[in-house]
This record gives structure tokens, C-alpha cells and sequence, in this order.
């Protein structure tokens, strides 16, 4: 299992809900953190937590919708000079639910694939080749096991675009030490999920960090929280690497 004590970890979405579980849950382990929010101020509460554990954080603003905010932030990160070994791209934006889903308009496919598949796939490439040139890296994007909800149809296209281009990309890098996989929380109480979800923001944990801790070489497998639910960290590593199968491009997966 990969000790995370001292290395640097990026969240996204770090203001709040999963990725502020997430954030704290690897601060806890001595990982120190970069917050992402729409504005830096709202990860406030998050990085003062955090901080409490001993780790150094960074907070950084950037509107995901536009693409020059996110070089932006890719570039100020870069100017803190911190050797950046995680990326958990937990951000999102559900933009609405259309009852009346015939007429989904244009925009909530562009928000969509701007935000949830654009975004952390311009994340995921810019980190990539630093992890590739030091031979070490861990990067998790979040998807969704939303399915058959033509109502939420700009949302599901997104992610389902996000797991396919980065299960073709995490499929380059298997049998090396950056390892690029996918986790679903599940459906959670949180912002995005809403008052009615079935399940608290703690229960993805640690299902959705697990992907920072493996230690076997492997890419492109979807660590599903709902598979870890109740386990302890190491309990869920050793589940992640015998038991998650790797995508090998058949429908279906």
C-alpha cells in the first residue's frame, strides 16, 4: 500500500461533500494538500481542517465551465513548486433533471462535457507527463453510475465520456507506477446529489481514495464505493487489487 505521508495531493472540488472527505481522509495520513473551488476562499473551512493534522494545503480558485480558468490554475500550481503525485478530479455539476427531456437543451450538454469530461481530462493530461517523466502517479476521476435517465441526459453523456477516454488513456499506462483509474460514489447527499439520496458522503469512503493507495501497477478499473463500504483502508486496497477487475474495452464494463 502506498504511503501518502508527504506527498502532494490535488482535489478538486475540495470545498465541500466527497471532496472534502476525500481531502481530509488523506490529511489524516500526513498527505498535503491543493484544494480546488470555484473560488479559493470557499475551501477555507476544508484547508483549516486539514491543516490541523499537520500537512501543509493550497487552495486555488478556477470555474471549470471556462477552459482559460483551469490553465490558469494548472499554471499557478505549477509556480508553487510542489511535486503534484495524486489527482483526485472529484468536480462536477449535475446541470439540471428535464422531466420534459425531449427537450433537453443544447447548453446542458456543453456545461456538461465542459465541466465533468473537458475539465479533468485537461487535469489529467497536464500532470500526466510529470508523473510519466518521475515514474509515479496516481490519478482518480470521478464518475457516475447513473443509467437509463434520459432526464439527466447532459450529465450521463459527460461522465460516460469521461470513463471512456480515460479507460483508453489508463490503458497505456498499466504495468507501470502511475496509475489512472476511475471511482463512483455512489449516490450521495451532498450538493450535487441532493436532500434524497440514499447515501451519506461518508459511506464513499475510502472507496473513492482507494485508488491513491494501490500499489500493484495496475490501470483502468472503477473502484465503486458501494464495494468498500464499512472496510478499513488496508482492507480496501487489498479488495481493490484482487477483486476490481481492469477494463479490457468490452461493452458493458
Amino acid at each position: 500500500m502506498v504511503d501518502v505521508k508527504g506527498r502532494w495531493a490535488l482535489i478538486t472540488g475540495g470545498a465541500r461533500g466527497i471532496g472534502k472527505g476525500a481531502a481530509l481522509f488523506l490529511a489524516q495520513r500526513g498527505c498535503n494538500l491543493i484544494l480546488q473551488a470555484r473560488k479559493a476562499e470557499n475551501c477555507t473551512d476544508t484547508a483549516e481542517k486539514a491543516r490541523a493534522y499537520g500537512v501543509e494545503v493550497h487552495t486555488v480558485g478556477a470555474e471549470f465551465s471556462d477552459p482559460d480558468e483551469v490553465k490558469k490554475m494548472l499554471s499557478a500550481i505549477d509556480a508553487l513548486g510542489v511535486d503534484v503525485d495524486i489527482v483526485l478530479n472529484n468536480a462536477g455539476i449535475q446541470v439540471a433533471y428535464r422531466n420534459e427531456y425531449l427537450k433537453t437543451p443544447v447548453s446542458d450538454y456543453e456545461e456538461s462535457f465542459r465541466i465533468n469530461t473537458i475539465a479533468p481530462m485537461m487535469i489529467l493530461y497536464h500532470f500526466l507527463s510529470k508523473m510519466e517523466k518521475k515514474g509515479f502517479g496516481r490519478i482518480v476521476n470521478t464518475t457516475s453510475g447513473i443509467r437509463l435517465e434520459p432526464e439527466q441526459a447532459g450529465y450521463s453523456a459527460s461522465k460516460a465520456a469521461l470513463d471512456k477516454v480515460t479507460m483508453d488513456i489508463a490503458s497505456k499506462y498499466d504495468d507501470t507506477d502511475v496509475c489512472i483509474n476511475i471511482t463512483d460514489p455512489g449516490w450521495c447527499r451532498t450538493d450535487l446529489g441532493g436532500p434524497h439520496a440514499p447515501n451519506s458522503p461518508e459511506s464513499s469512503l475510502p472507496g473513492v481514495v482507494v485508488g491513491a493507495f494501490i500499489d500493484d501497477r495496475r490501470s483502468g478499473r472503477n473502484f465503486a464505493a458501494g464495494d468498500f463500504h464499512g472496510m478499513t483502508l488496508e482492507e480496501a486496497v487489498r479488495k481493490a487489487e484482487k477483486d476490481i477487475p481492469v477494463y479490457t474495452g468490452s461493452i458493458g464494463f
